[in-house]
């Protein structure tokens, strides 16, 4: 009897692991999308902050924040620092863009390797997975959202 418990257990533990992977791939996903949408904030406020400095005389104070700290420069010191950010913010979001097509990618290959069907919200069970239960092993997973 010890033997079908433990072995019920492994199963649930595998069920558990697959959840658990799932989750882990999809955190990952939400990651990128999230400094995906940073960076762009990030490039909209560069372009705003670059024509307004352009307005001003380079001789100007204004004051930056770098690494949280607040530092005095001229326009003129700046100006060609937001610039040089400004051209690479679009390469850095494309770059995390197709991370992000790959690791959907990776998650729909995740789905399919280990049979998850991802049910939304509080939807109710049609009766054709009650007869799936039957002759083939498939896990459920229920998001939220």
């Amino acid at each position: 009897m010890s033997k079908t418990s433990s072995g019920k257990g492994t199963k649930s533990k595998s069920n558990e692991e697959v959840f658990a992977g799932f989750q882990t791939l999809r955190n990952e996903q939400r990651q990128l999308a999230n400094k995906i949408s940073e960076l762009e904030m990030d490039l909209n406020e560069h372009k705003i902050v670059i024509e307004t400095l352009q307005a001003v005389e380079p001789k100007r104070k204004c004051f930056r924040m770098i690494g949280g700290v607040l530092v005095e420069r001229t326009v003129a010191e700046i100006l060609p620092e937001l610039e040089t950010n400004l051209e690479r913010l679009p390469s850095a979001i494309e770059t995390l863009n197709e991370q992000l097509a790959h690791k959907g990618q990776e998650i729909n290959d995740y789905i399919e390797k280990h049979d998850i069907r991802v049910q939304r919200g509080a939807q109710q069970p049609t009766e054709a997975p009650s007869q799936d239960s039957s002759n083939a092993k498939s896990n459920v997973l229920v998001a939220s959202g």
